[in-house]
């Protein structure tokens, strides 16, 4: 069933290559080639890279625009969703967090905030003959469930692995001081099993769910790519200062 869901999740995610898509190639690409149109050394007498550059801060540059050109090519990066299911999805560039919102009802908000990858996990791989490891990457989400004229809400704290959801801890935060009650609850797992059971069925009718874990692991690696690529082209901009 999880290679089924994941399976249906990538082909929704990949379907969103669009004009919007390619734009957000196009103007990586516009970066790069901004950055490439005067090597190091160049004959022009406009090379800024000739006049000011030393040799050791050329080949730098040299580097990291080869190294953009390679990111953009061997791997290049579509635009963001922007929605999932009955989520908006708000990327936020430059940080390693992204945040869907969605109602539930007629007075339920509901706010997750998604971390980037934050841990990995080393998982002997599948099969009788098999010696090798598999790596399993780790996301982290924060699930806020607050109802209209209550100043408390409900915070739950999960890990997004692959193609599951685990929950650990579920606790009542209050929105006077947007901080979460003194007593924040025993762990999870450790609850009576029923309530175990009947929690995690609350959340996934609000699409809290092992489909939604599979939408973000794309997701994130998708912004891990944008943001390598964002975060070479800044450093070869204030190189060339």
């Amino acid at each position: 069933m999880a290679g089924l869901i994941r399976s249906a999740a990538q082909r929704t995610l990949f379907s969103s290559y669009s004009a919007t898509s390619k734009a957000l190639i196009n103007r990586l690409h516009c970066q790069s080639r901004n950055a490439i149109s005067t090597f190091p050394f160049q004959s022009s007498p406009y090379s800024t890279d000739t006049i000011t550059k030393s040799p050791f801060e050329a080949n730098i540059l040299r580097i990291l625009r080869n190294e953009i050109e390679y990111q953009i090519e061997y791997a290049p990066p579509h635009q963001p969703a922007t929605k999932f299911n009955s989520y908006t999805v708000e990327d936020q560039p430059g940080k390693q967090l992204m945040i869907m919102k969605a109602k539930y009802g007629e007075i339920e908000d509901i706010e997750i905030k998604v971390s980037m990858v934050d841990a990995v996990e080393v998982v002997p791989k599948p099969g009788d003959d098999s010696t090798g490891e598999n790596v399993r990457h780790h996301i982290s989400l924060l699930v806020c469930i607050s109802k209209e004229n209550y100043s408390d809400a409900i915070e739950c704290w999960c890990s997004a692995w692959p193609d599951s959801l685990v929950i650990h801890k579920l606790y009542v935060r209050t929105n006077d001081n947007k901080r979460p009650s003194l007593y924040k609850g025993p762990h999870f797992g450790s609850v009576c099993e029923k309530l175990q059971k009947a929690f995690r069925r609350y959340l996934e009718a609000r699409g809290v769910n092992d489909e939604l874990c599979v939408f973000l692991h794309e997701y994130m690696i998708n912004k891990d790519r944008i943001e390598h690529i964002t975060w070479l082209g800044k450093i070869k901009s204030l190189v060339e200062k």
